[in-house]
Parts: structure tokens; C-alpha cells; sequence
């Protein structure tokens, strides 16, 4: 079982907390802001890289990394203000997906609520009834319920997908071995024929 890498990008802290919870669940781990995060994650068994949504997609800081990161088994995790299981935040993942670099292989993805940036939630409360972000007083019971996120619950749920993650490469290895030592019966089998 190798290192993981986890990174993370954060305004407000809420990534930053779910990232610290992923991390201290890992067997062992690296955890870095995104800001002072390597390019080279080959000394690293899997990445887990999170973000913050921002139109539907990873901040502009995760967004500019994602490209760099290539040939690795990747998790993703992302905060969000919007209600669990809404399109925004679902269709988050395959976007930030098809940003990274090639040759990696998505393992598991996560994803929980997080207070909105004071300074956003205020553009969003200026904005004009009909916007889909704000204004509208849907959108205040929204802003409210994101508020007291990621809690505990949330952070339990952090930990419990870092497990996930292990299990689904522990997983995944054996078979690969299984495969492996299947392949070399089968040739020895049919060496034996000849």
C-alpha cells in the first residue's frame, strides 16, 4: 500500500477540513494546498484532489492543476452550497474528470455541503429574483442549510470515503493479481500442449 496524495483547494475552509479528515484517515499521507502542491505525483499510489465548486465545475486554482496530473489512480472530492444530489453538483464530477491529465483512472468521487463564501453569499442575495443562484427566497433556506456545513456528519463521511478508496484499490489489485497468475497458468497450460 503506497502513499496518497491529498490536495485540496479552499477559500473558506471547508475543503480544506474535508481534505484533513480524508487525510487522517489514510494509512499515509502527503497533504497539500493546491497552491503548493507537486506536479510529479509518481512517488504516490492514488490522488485525491478537492474543490470547491464554482459554476458548476472546480475553482479556478483546482481547475488550473487538474491538467497537470497524469498516469495516477484519482479521487475526487468537492464542497458545494448547493442541496446534496442536485444536477450541479453531480454533473461537478465528470467536468473536473475531463480537465485532468491523461492516462488516469477515477476511482471514487465525494462530495458534501460547505458554508458559501460571505462575500458571495452577499453578490447572491443582490441578485435579481429570476437568477438561479440567489435572490429568490428558496435560495435563502439554501444559503441557510449550507451554512452549518461540512459538520460532523460530514466529516465522518470524509473518513468513511477515504476507507471506500482503499477498499476499491485493495480491490482492484487483487484481481489485477488473480488475472496475472490466471494468465501464467494459462500459458504454461498451453506451452505444455505444444
Amino acid at each position: 500500500m503506497g502513499k496518497w496524495a491529498v490536495i485540496y483547494s479552499s477559500v473558506t475552509g471547508n475543503t480544506k477540513k474535508v481534505a484533513e479528515a480524508i487525510a487522517g484517515a489514510a494509512e499515509e499521507a502527503d497533504i497539500y494546498d493546491v497552491k503548493n502542491a507537486p506536479e510529479d505525483l509518481s512517488g504516490y499510489e492514488v490522488a485525491l484532489l478537492g474543490y470547491w465548486l464554482r459554476r458548476g465545475g472546480p475553482d479556478p486554482l483546482m481547475e488550473q492543476y487538474l491538467p497537470k496530473v497524469h498516469d495516477i489512480k484519482v479521487a475526487l472530492f468537492e464542497t458545494h452550497g448547493a442541496k446534496p444530489g442536485d444536477e450541479h453538483v453531480i454533473t461537478a464530477f465528470p467536468r473536473a474528470a475531463y480537465m485532468l491529465g491523461k492516462g488516469c483512472e477515477i476511482v471514487a468521487t465525494f462530495g458534501c455541503r460547505g458554508k458559501i463564501n460571505p462575500k458571495l453569499l452577499e453578490r447572491r442575495r443582490q441578485a435579481p429574483p429570476d437568477d438561479p443562484h440567489g435572490g429568490a427566497k428558496q435560495a435563502e433556506k439554501r444559503f441557510a442549510e449550507a451554512a452549518s456545513h461540512p459538520d460532523d456528519h460530514d466529516i465522518e463521511a470524509a473518513r468513511e470515503f477515504a476507507k471506500r478508496v482503499r477498499h476499491k484499490i485493495d480491490l482492484v489489485e487483487r484481481f489485477n493479481a488473480r488475472q496475472a497468475a490466471r494468465l501464467v497458468e494459462i500459458k504454461s497450460l498451453h506451452k505444455a500442449d505444444k
